[in-house]
């Protein structure tokens, strides 16, 4: 099975550090996620580079490997120099990431030119991967609305699951980590 993974960027969950406490919460979400759809069958992560969901998700995949060697990870851009206007901190991370998955690739040869490179990249998303992961609520809309969005056009023409991970589950999700992180700093 292949799982597209994607969802909100940092930015847009006020998350501006690498040691922010929400990035370890949803760290955790996403291993819970993983580990979940291993039992099913999972073989792919398939994802993009964007900062936030994308590549803390790529930070999961390369952590579970030690455990679950078998898991690969994608990262699929849409364009050629993804990441080339990003402050110089941001594309070392980007570039290391992109180094140590097991495929990377892009859609389009080409730099960014218009967004039909970005509708061609979620469209090659949906026709490579057997379902899709997203951290996002859409009633906190974000840039992730219109992966989301053409997602559930795709699925009115055929299966393909999406698992959604909405603000209530998000915060559930912290809630539990944090008693549990809370009672193991006791023990």
């Amino acid at each position: 099975m292949r799982l597209w993974v994607t969802g909100y960027r940092s930015y847009e969950l006020n998350v501006f550090k690498k040691e922010d406490p929400k990035v370890e919460v949803l760290k955790n979400i996403l291993h819970e996620l993983l580990v979940q759809k291993l039992a099913d069958g999972l073989e792919w992560v398939i994802t993009g580079g964007q900062l936030g969901v994308e590549q803390w998700t790529i930070e999961v995949v390369l952590q579970m490997q030690e455990e679950y060697p078998e898991l690969k990870v994608a990262m699929i851009l849409p364009y050629d120099n993804f990441a080339q206007k990003w402050r110089e901190d941001k594309q070392a991370t980007f570039n290391l990431l992109k180094t140590k998955v097991d495929f990377s690739a892009n859609v389009s040869a080409k730099p960014y030119e218009t967004p039909r490179q970005l509708k061609a990249w979620q469209q090659f998303m949906l026709q490579h991967t057997d379902q899709l992961a997203l951290i996002y609520d859409p009633e906190f809309e974000g840039k992730t609305k219109y992966d989301y969005n053409m997602a559930k056009k795709y699925q009115e023409k055929q299966t393909y699951p999406i698992d959604l991970i909405d603000m209530d589950q998000l915060q559930t999700s912290a809630n539990d980590y944090l008693e549990r992180k809370s009672e193991n700093d006791l023990h």
